[in-house]
């Protein structure tokens, strides 16, 4: 193992340990990156490339495992007493979770525990996404000025922020597609994050202001800097195993350290002008 490899592996054991001895407290995701030293824009993925899970997943697992030792081992404490110390609003909340977690409700487990299927979900495992086979090169990556929209929501409906901003370059004539550059700049996993938390942002290159509108366009810039690149080829619905080789086999071995800036992608070619199979999107991992 490589010393950066070793230096994330013990940021992701220290982020564990501080959970399970904090389950009392807020455990949010800022929080979390906090204690890793590392950009918020990277540790979901980062946090999920070694555990298999994601940070939330795994405060309600070692949230669960505390409430399983109580049903089990302390008959005296109420399913209301331990819902409430697990840090859910009401015994129907936890009891749902509980089932969905480990098939059994509470009462069930205090009766008769199945330890079996208990176990399995404290195995964590890293996602096995295959071996690279894709080419990662790193670039310096100028300023680039941009128009942007934001997305705010569900992941599944950015494409109705697209069309909006699709809408604004035909109308306006600014950043124009086919001369312009496309981007796309995603703050957070839309496998991980809470839909209202969750943001895109859908770019085009374009000098100046932007004038007021009423698509909601403003100007922006995408910062110079450091940056790992790799070529995803086809569905952009699969581009997650794409984004997974680079925080999970690539940057371990690179010796190179996460930029305060999200992951971001620019979009050679569209749907419209190509068969999905054949559509090709640099990815770009910010880097210093």
């Amino acid at each position: 193992m490589t010393r950066a490899a070793n230096h994330r592996e013990k940021q992701i054991q220290t982020v564990c340990q501080y959970i399970d001895s904090h389950l009392d407290c807020e455990l949010n995701l800022s929080l979390l990156s906090q204690v890793a030293h590392c950009s918020k824009y990277h540790f979901q993925r980062l946090f999920s490339s070694y555990m298999g899970i994601s940070a939330t997943q795994y405060v309600l697992l070692a949230r669960l495992k505390r409430a399983s030792f109580r049903l089990a081992f302390e008959k005296h404490i109420t399913i209301t007493g331990i819902a409430f110390e697990a840090q859910f609003d009401s015994s129907e909340a936890f009891s749902r979770a509980f089932l969905r977690t480990f098939g059994q409700t509470p009462s069930q487990f205090r009766a008769k525990p199945e330890w079996k299927q208990w176990h399995s979900k404290y195995e964590f495992k890293a996602p096995n996404v295959g071996e690279i086979v894709v080419d990662v090169n790193v670039v310096s990556f100028a300023e680039q000025p941009i128009a942007f929209a934001t997305h705010r929501g569900s992941p599944k409906r950015v494409f109705d922020t697209t069309a909006k901003f699709i809408e604004w370059r035909k109308s306006t004539g600014l950043s124009p597609i086919k001369t312009s550059k496309t981007f796309g700049i995603s703050y957070g996993d839309p496998n991980q994050v809470p839909e209202e938390e969750f943001r895109f942002d859908i770019c085009g290159s374009h000098s100046g202001e932007v004038p007021e509108n009423h698509f909601g366009v403003k100007s922006g810039t995408i910062p110079a800097g450091r940056c790992a690149v790799v070529l995803h080829k086809g569905s952009q619905d699969m581009i997650g195993k794409t984004i997974y080789q680079l925080y999970q086999q690539w940057l371990p071995t690179s010796g190179e350290e996460l930029r305060e800036f999200p992951i971001f992608f620019r979009y050679l070619n569209f749907i419209h002008e190509v068969d999905e199979c054949d559509l090709l999107t640099e990815v770009y991992l910010p880097i210093k």
